[in-house]
């Protein structure tokens, strides 16, 4: 498999802006285990448009630019390249369902770049990748109770 696009959403327990701000790469910090992006545009991890960041897992090093940041709209892009393996973009858009719920609508598209990033999209079929959202959908909830039980960091 050399491409794909995936999309699937979720709702959250929390109001929408309380929620979005997670879709930043210092907002996952809060609820992604061993999440640790090191900001080399600004310094300081300011999600805008041009920023840029790298994170690692494994042994793969991924670089990450925020494409289009309109957080008014509640939408996010990033564009990403794992070199060893896939090249892909990531949106992220929000919209309240209620005073205390939200939607996220995450879609993912992927390009192969080597045989090993063939192997890796073949692995994300619509199943895994509803699963993996899934598990932010507990992941984030988890955190939004914390943090309105005064538990979260």
């Amino acid at each position: 498999m050399d491409h794909l696009k995936r999309r699937h959403s979720i709702t959250l327990d929390g109001p929408i802006d309380r929620v979005f701000p997670l879709f930043t790469p210092i907002g996952e910090t809060r609820w992604v285990d061993g999440w640790n992006p090191e900001f080399l545009h600004p310094k300081n991890g300011e999600t805008c448009e041009g920023m840029v960041f790298r994170t690692s897992a494994g042994d793969e090093e991924t670089l990450w630019a925020c494409v289009e940041w309109n957080p008014d709209a509640c939408r996010a892009r990033y564009a990403r390249v794992t070199p060893s393996s896939r090249f892909g973009f990531v949106e992220v858009t929000c919209r309240a369902v209620s005073a205390r719920e939200t939607q996220a609508s995450v879609a993912y598209t992927f390009t192969a770049l080597t045989e090993q990033g063939r192997s890796d999209l073949a692995g994300m079929t619509e199943t895994a990748f509803t699963g993996m959202i899934e598990d932010w959908r507990l992941r984030i909830n988890r955190w939004l109770l914390q943090a309105t039980n005064g538990q979260a960091s």
